[in-house]
């Protein structure tokens, strides 16, 4: 558990202000808000040996989805410590660490701050054999981010029902997984990654403007591939672009690239080699 300094708390060590618990022991209260509102916000940090990766690409996400729920902003340097405490307790191979930060009890002075560290699934199977996505709508149309701010389109908040929601109904209509699209037609993201489009010697992913939570894996997938000479690009893309990319992949910082094999039922072709070098990076310690 964290005590959240101030954001203008000048950086110290704040090791006093973490303590240790029992992960089966109980940790919140009746009243915490994140249980029974998933009022907060959160972080998912992949972890490979012991190695935090884009740890301040994540900790600029979380300050931004304070922002836009009116969270107190969190403290970077007391972030960073906690997010260093818990990848000591992270063994070799993969983990994930949590980052949450609720709005705590009602009417408290003060707000619930939290890190986990646990171990992940074994995605390797994913990563190769890639996977099948249907569409799904969102529900909104595009220009709605702009007309509607307070429906915090593009926070990552804890309120993830509709996401898993999102997942059984694709595995009920016989995929692996959805991409949310938009009332009119345009590509968004898939409930826990980016999405990440091929054309030649091109990458394109949906612009973070149409209330699209931006993806650190993505960008640092476009960092990678413009060190190589490919270009990148962000636009509004409509849902034909799906099934007529060269080949597409989800990214995100626990599965990494996972390739796509088919669309609604379309297939879509699989670059096995070009995946294995994406995570071949993406497994690579990254700052």
């Amino acid at each position: 558990m964290i005590d959240p300094a101030p954001s203008d708390a000048p950086d110290r060590d704040f090791s006093d202000t973490f303590t240790d618990l029992d992960p089966s022991a109980p940790a919140l209260t009746v009243g915490e808000l994140s249980t029974q509102r998933g009022d907060g916000i959160f972080e998912s940090i992949g972890v490979v040996d012991g190695h935090p990766q884009e740890v301040e690409p994540h900790l600029s996400r979380l300050a931004h989805s304070a922002h836009l729920c009116d969270l107190p902003a969190p403290q970077p340097e007391q972030w960073r410590q906690a997010i260093a405490a818990a990848a000591k307790a992270c063994g070799p191979g993969e983990s994930v660490i949590k980052l949450i930060l609720s709005r705590g009890v009602e009417h408290g002075p003060t707000p619930t701050a939290w890190v986990t560290a646990a171990g992940v699934a074994d995605f390797a199977r994913v990563r190769t054999e890639g996977v099948a996505l249907v569409t799904l709508d969102r529900g909104y149309a595009s220009d709605v981010p702009a007309r509607a701010p307070w429906l915090l389109l593009g926070a990552k908040t804890l309120s993830y029902a509709v996401n898993m929601a999102a997942i059984r109904e694709a595995k009920r209509r016989g995929a692996d997984d959805a991409v949310f699209v938009t009332s009119d037609g345009y590509i968004l993201e898939a409930p826990t990654a980016s999405i990440i489009l091929r054309r030649g010697d091109e990458f394109v992913t949906p612009a973070p403007s149409g209330g699209i939570l931006q993806g650190t894996t993505q960008m640092s997938v476009f960092d990678h591939l413009e060190a190589q000479g490919f270009r990148t690009a962000y636009e509004t893309l409509p849902v034909s672009a799906l099934t007529e990319a060269d080949n597409a992949w989800l990214v995100s910082s626990v599965r990494l690239a996972a390739p796509i094999r088919a669309i609604d039922g379309v297939p879509v072709a699989v670059d096995t080699g070009f995946t294995v070098a994406l995570n071949e990076y993406l497994l690579s310690p990254r700052d």
